[in-house]
């Protein structure tokens, strides 16, 4: 098979159950590729609309990414997180989206969206490549904004129980209340 723009879905590896494997299994809509073409920014910004869907461990009020450790405690590798936001961002035909993905809170209640990122974690997507962050709360436009811009539009798709707490934050953080505007 040849590396096709037209396919639906194109992969260098997957981890699953047994229907994905079955579904990935001469599957004339998906591609399976090297890691070193795939994860190629050069490759992703040749893909019509593309879309890259990246999952964190938290972000911050200025759109700071980590998703790859909980402060000095690694929870796995960050992939090609960076590839795929930097080759949406790119996209040569000006559609790309790069989202970031996660549930507002953790199973034990502790906000995702932070007003700094743990002590010893690591950002792996840096504030400037953040454009969109969506968590079941909603979607967060970050692309363009200033840090005000960016707190207020956070705290709007955070876990409810955490609003007031990141207000809070954000003003002593930024010395601004977080405003649309």
């Amino acid at each position: 098979m040849t590396k096709n723009a037209n396919l639906q879905m194109v992969v260098s590896f997957v981890y699953g159950s047994t229907r994905l494997y079955n579904f990935l299994d001469d599957n004339p809509l998906v591609f399976m590729g090297d890691v070193a073409w795939v994860n190629d920014p050069a490759v992703i910004r040749t893909m019509p609309r593309m879309t890259a869907i990246n999952s964190a461990v938290e972000i911050d009020l200025t759109g700071q990414v980590v998703s790859d450790s909980v402060g000095t405690r690694f929870l796995s590798g960050f992939g090609g997180q960076v590839d795929f936001i930097w080759g949406a961002t790119i996209a040569n035909d000006g559609l790309g989206k790069p989202i970031i993905a996660l549930p507002s809170a953790t199973k034990k209640g502790v906000s995702k969206i932070v007003p700094f990122i743990n002590q010893g974690a690591g950002v792996v997507t840096s504030r400037a490549h953040v454009h969109y962050v969506v968590t079941e709360h909603g979607i967060a436009q970050l692309w363009g904004r200033n840090m005000r811009q960016r707190a207020y539009e956070l705290i709007k798709i955070a876990h409810p129980d955490h609003r007031s707490e990141l207000e809070k934050a954000a003003f002593n953080r930024l010395k601004v209340m977080p405003s649309p505007d």
